[in-house]
Formats: C-alpha cells, sequence, structure tokens
C-alpha cells in the first residue's frame, strides 16, 4: 500500500470529526491536503453545511478556494471546535515535530486556538524522540538571521543550515527565513527547547508543537489506529 493511500484513509477518519456549522481550521502539507479535499467534496455534495475554515497558508487557503470552503480569518471567530493537520513527528505523549511544509507559525497560532486538534499521520511518523527523523524548524525575521542561527548552535547544540529553495533562501508567507536545526541524537528534553527559543528576539517561531494535539489519527497497511491524550 504507497504512502499516499495511507494518508488518504487518516484522512477520511479525521474529517468524520467535522459536523455543520463547525470552524475548522485547516491546516498545510502533503497529508492535510487529503483532508481539505475531502471537506470540499462534503461542502459541494450539501453533507456539510455552514462550515467555516481558517486556513494556515496560502497555499491551503487557495486550494479550499477552489473548493468552495467559506473561509475566515482567526480574528473573525471567538473558536476553533476542531483543526486538522499533519506532522512532521509524533512522540509517544503526543508531542510534534512540524513546520517541514513551511507553515509553522500560522498553523501553531491556528492550532493553538483550536478546542480539539486532530493529526493524520502515517506510521512512518512515529519516532520515540523527536528530531530523530529529520530537523526542527525555526523561524527567523532575515534581519540578523546569521546571529541567530550561531545561538542556535552554540545554545541548543545543534548544526544549523539555512532552508533554501532552488538555490534562493526559503521564505515563509510571513516573509521569513526558516533555520533548520539538526540534532544527531534527537531532541532530549523538548519542553527546555520550546522555553529557550520563546524567549528570543528575532525568532518569530518554532516547530515544537508540545501538549497541543487531543487525537493522532495514524495509517498503517494493517489498519487505522488512533491514539488520545488523556
Amino acid at each position: 500500500m504507497t504512502q499516499e493511500t495511507l494518508k488518504a484513509r487518516a484522512a477520511a477518519q479525521a474529517v468524520e470529526a467535522i459536523a455543520d456549522g463547525m470552524v475548522v481550521g485547516l491546516g498545510t502539507g502533503s497529508t492535510t491536503r487529503f483532508a481539505v479535499d475531502m471537506i470540499g467534496e462534503r461542502v459541494q455534495s450539501g453533507a456539510l453545511k455552514d462550515i467555516l475554515g481558517v486556513p494556515t497558508s496560502e497555499a491551503t487557503a487557495q486550494q479550499a478556494t477552489a473548493l468552495g470552503i467559506p473561509l475566515v480569518s482567526l480574528a473573525d471567530v471567538p473558536r476553533i471546535d476542531v483543526a486538522i493537520d499533519g506532522a512532521d513527528e509524533v512522540d509517544p505523549q503526543l508531542n510534534l515535530t512540524k513546520g517541514w511544509g513551511g507553515a509553522l507559525v500560522r498553523e501553531k497560532l491556528v492550532e493553538m486556538h483550536a478546542e480539539r486538534l486532530i493529526i493524520i499521520v502515517d506510521d512512518s511518523k512515529l519516532v520515540r524522540k523527536l528530531g530523530t527523523r529529520g530537523p526542527l524548524p525555526v523561524e527567523v525575521t532575515p534581519f540578523g538571521w546569521e546571529i541567530q542561527a550561531r545561538w542556535l548552535a552554540e545554545t541548543l547544540g545543534c548544526r544549523v543550515e539555512r532552508r533554501m529553495d532552488d538555490g534562493s533562501p526559503y521564505i515563509t508567507d510571513n516573509r521569513n527565513f526558516i533555520l533548520h536545526c539538526h540534532f544527531s541524537a534527537g531532541i532530549d528534553d523538548p519542553s527546555a527547547v520550546a522555553q529557550a527559543l520563546a524567549g528570543r528576539t528575532g525568532v518569530v517561531g518554532h516547530g515544537l508543537f508540545l501538549n497541543m494535539a487531543t487525537d493522532v489519527i495514524v495509517a498503517a497497511p494493517d489498519g487505522i489506529r488512533r491514539m488520545r491524550r488523556a
């Protein structure tokens, strides 16, 4: 069974949580695209009525608009009933690494206001320790990014590189840079890393999503598994 099939199976289960009249956070990335497509199909068929979507990226907003999903901004709604998104890593405590798609700041802004955050992944994203499959993305202002890269390496003990896009610096929807922090043995204390990053001027956001996911739907060749936060 292909990875794309697994992603679609997980997305289908997540979309079942959406009911008429809900405000829905629409995540970003290859897995979440399946969920947004499915939501759009239900809106077009009349199976879902009066929902509002809050997109986490310009790319998701374009996809949702093309599908006829009504969109609002985060400032337009008092709460988000459920948000659906993917993740790059999920540890046993349902902590996440996100942001390889480049939308980490908007994703966190939307999803921190969601009553439920449903994460959809295939089983390759499950890890014992965050930071073992790939880098931790950190979004920084372009001004002074070199200083941030040096500080990250010295403070966190990681190897830092600026994310590039066809030879040019990758630019987020917020017009910032992303620095990829590589931890050779994973992140031993995600909470301490998040706390250090939170107090750093010029660091706009990071890809550690701790104590946020309420449900993780995992698709594997032998079936679908759902994990819930206690």
